[in-house]
């Protein structure tokens, strides 16, 4: 495996801050990409082999000017896409407590069985996302890879490459923008960084 550096995209046009948009493809706002060329200063300098990006535009949009920096291409990988909301899409917490208050209270138990309605269960999307590090394997310990995606997927990388249960990606607090890197060994990953923002000072 390798070096990763996990990158969340940036805000959108449907304001991702304060909604829950997942299988919904949605752009990035204005302060989104001047988020995303922040990333791609802070990463100017490094080495880096490969980028791949869930296909979303959000995710994909800051995945390319990452990318193109580094005279890359972006590989677009569908096993890292958002969750599915189903009917929650696009939906403030509170409003999602208002008219899906079982989902919602599934929800605060932080429990693997939550479902959201016409959408994806937690357990068959930490199913996909896992499917993601077979990619990982293909690359040699001394590669820099540069992932870019959703909060929900990155959290459940984080604990597939740390070697941690999957109940435990609730505890981790990914903001929009934000950069984590973690080494990856034989014997297990090893986090070096976690939502760093230090990049979004001023903005």
């Amino acid at each position: 495996m390798a070096r990763l550096f996990l990158v969340r995209h940036g805000e959108t046009e449907l304001k991702s801050s304060e909604r829950y948009w997942g299988a919904t493809d949605v752009a990035l706002s204005a302060l989104g990409l001047a988020q995303a060329n922040r990333l791609c200063d802070r990463l100017a300098a490094e080495k880096i082999d490969a980028v791949y990006s869930s296909p979303l535009t959000r995710a994909r949009t800051t995945a390319e000017l990452i990318a193109s920096r580094h005279n890359l291409t972006v590989t677009a990988c569908p096993e890292i896409r958002e969750i599915d909301f189903g009917r929650l899409e696009g939906l403030t917490f509170a409003e999602i407590e208002e008219r899906f208050p079982d989902v919602a209270g599934l929800w605060k138990k932080r429990t693997l069985k939550l479902a959201f309605p016409d959408g994806e269960t937690v357990t068959g999307f930490n199913r996909r996302v896992s499917r993601f590090t077979k990619r990982l394997e293909r690359h040699t310990p001394d590669e820099t890879l540069v992932v870019v995606a959703h909060n929900g997927p990155l959290r459940t990388l984080l604990c597939r490459l740390l070697g941690i249960g999957l109940e435990h990606r609730w505890q981790f607090r990914l903001a929009l923008a934000s950069l984590s890197i973690v080494e990856t060994y034989p014997e297990g990953g090893i986090l070096l960084r976690l939502n760093d923002v230090s990049h979004l000072v001023g903005l």
